[in-house]
């Protein structure tokens, strides 16, 4: 079998290798497997599951297991002019994204709308990289998928059946929203409708879908679109190669989250996008998610008895639970029925899995006393068909009683898109609610406003980080956000046209060459410096940031400096 047969099959295992710590590839003597390089830091092995201890962090590390990642959803041109973003595609900046790249890490684009041509017809889109087709030849130093350049795109226009010749779509219809937000051509003298930087290139990577074995480990629905974290590192690497290729500048743009992690952006993918997101001409925007109000997390200080309402029907779910550095804690269950589990204790580094008497619910439990990449306590929880009801975690100090620090401890449901029922936490709290990857420290995090009211729009997710870290940065419009293929709603659509005033600094900047050496950060203080802010908030904010997005203010900043 070919090393592009295992990257897909779900007869082999995806495993994050961090290259430090080479140690973790001495699991796999004498199995079959290949790799894949991300970069100095991270490779990906493909390992045959068959004969490999089951997936759990017991058997292997926390972060050495992919994340999985969901969409962040839930044309009218007064978004824009909320953000400022029309008056600077005017004369005399007349600032529309030229010459930068902005690239999409999705579920693919559909090429052949008016959205994604020039004025002569032809496409505006440079490549893309579909992980799903294994017909063509894949991006050169990539393993699977597919890469479509210009000039198949527009050859397949000007063909009586365009997929026949490119066959990429977007059969969902979030990725080709995203897109035409943030660089949709304006149609229609823009009376129709526009983008924020309707000129930019387009660039395109559409992920593959989760692997069965890890939708089961996860208890996702096969229904619920859901990608991999080394995909997604896959998809980076791409659109970096794609910038240097052209000699152009990127934006990189996800609308991607996951509640998996300690909200710190400390995951292989979190690293990975702090060090991309350090070169020059580049800049990452990420969104924070649309769980600020699902109730799916909590934040408690030891003792302390959490309740999870699970609603009737729910499949399954996963949980973890981050405890402070210093401290060791124990935890138990209690059912719905009153059945309560032993004292599980954080010394225990082992698998476990509990079942009742008088319940059908099967509980694994996994425990890192010091999980490898961020020091911290983790407790993983599955779930598998739970009862119906109100369940108890009570958490408490450990026999030794050693609470050194303040007791605190956090624990994260999955994102909505992930449980196939209501769970809730009784008594939630809303804060620390942004999806990863939009803690890492070096990319744009937006979180969502409603550019109609300037009211804040309540699903967005809120900072800080979970060790009070400023998350996100900035707030863009993300309510009823007109695209190609209808409004769409969500902190997605939020970053999507974060991304296009991003293309728009860029061509100022960089392609006209005001400031020819600014990267991510400076461009994230730049932004700061133009946001608009309230009389009656104190920023930054954990909804807000440090203000709305607002790139007209930006540039009449610049031009008092």
């Amino acid at each position: 079998m070919t090393c592009k047969e295992k990257i897909l099959s779900n007869e082999y295992a995806d495993i994050i290798i961090n290259n430090i710590q080479p140690d973790e590839l001495q699991l796999f003597d004498n199995v079959d497997y290949c790799s894949d390089i991300i970069d100095e830091e991270f490779n990906i092995a493909f390992v045959r599951r068959q004969g490999l201890p089951e997936t759990s962090i017991g058997s292997y590390t926390y972060a050495a297991i992919p994340d999985l990642y969901g969409l962040m959803q839930s044309f009218s041109p007064e978004n824009l002019v909320e953000m400022g973003n029309i008056r600077i595609q005017n004369p005399p900046l007349s600032l529309k994204g030229r010459d930068v790249i902005i690239g999409f890490i999705d579920t693919g684009i559909r090429y052949s709308l008016d959205a994604f041509l020039d004025e002569e017809g032809n496409s505006r889109i440079l490549n893309i990289w579909d992980q799903t087709i294994q017909t063509g030849d894949p991006p050169e130093g990539f393993l699977y998928g597919t890469e479509y350049g210009n000039d198949e795109i527009n050859a397949a226009l000007a063909s009586e059946n365009p997929l026949n010749i490119v066959p990429s779509t977007d059969t969902n219809g979030h990725g080709t929203a995203m897109a035409s937000a943030a660089a949709g051509s304006i149609i229609d003298q823009g009376l129709t409708f526009r983008g924020a930087a309707p000129e930019a290139d387009i660039a395109v990577v559409k992920l593959k879908e989760a692997k069965a074995y890890l939708r089961e480990y996860y208890l996702i629905n096969d229904s619920v679109p859901a990608y991999q974290e080394n995909d997604i590192m896959e998809a980076v690497k791409y659109l970096d190669a794609l910038s240097d290729r052209y000699q152009k500048p990127i934006v990189i743009v996800l609308g991607l989250g996951t509640n998996l992690g300690n909200h710190l952006g400390s995951s292989p993918l979190g690293d990975y996008l702090n060090k991309v997101a350090a070169s020059r001409q580049m800049a990452i925007v990420v969104c924070g998610g649309n769980e600020g109000d699902k109730q799916h997390h909590y934040r408690g200080s030891v003792p302390k008895q959490v309740e999870i309402r699970v609603e009737e029907g729910t499949r399954g779910f996963h949980m973890e639970l981050w405890g402070c550095k210093m401290d060791e804690y124990n935890v138990m269950l209690r059912t719905p029925g009153g059945e309560i589990t032993p004292v599980i204790d954080f010394r225990n580094g082992t698998d476990r899995t509990f079942s009742f008497l008088f319940d059908r619910t099967l509980i694994d439990i996994s425990i890192a006393l010091v999980e490898p990449r961020s020091g911290e306590q983790l407790v993983f929880f599955r779930f598998r068909q739970p009862s119906a009801g109100v369940w108890s975690i009570i958490v408490s100090p450990s026999e030794r009683d050693r609470i050194r620090g303040n007791g605190q401890f956090d624990i994260w449901l999955p994102i909505t898109e992930f449980i196939d029922g209501n769970v809730t936490f009784l008594e939630p709290d809303p804060e620390v609610t942004l999806t990863e990857p939009s803690n890492v420290e070096r990319v744009i995090t937006i979180s969502g406003y409603n550019g109609y009211n300037g009211s804040w729009y309540f699903e967005s997710g809120r900072g800080f980080t979970q060790n009070g870290a400023v998350k996100p940065d900035l707030s863009a419009p993300g309510v009823r956000i007109s695209t190609a293929v209808g409004e769409r709603t969500g902190s997605s659509m939020a970053a999507a046209l974060a991304a296009g005033c991003v293309a728009q600094f860029m061509e100022w900047a960089i392609i006209d060459g005001n400031a020819p050496l600014v990267e991510n950060r400076g461009i994230k203080g730049y932004f700061i410096r133009g946001a608009v802010r309230e009389n009656n908030i104190v920023y930054p904010d954990p909804r807000w940031g440090y203000g709305k997005l607002n790139i007209n203010n930006t540039f009449e900043v610049l031009a008092r400096l």
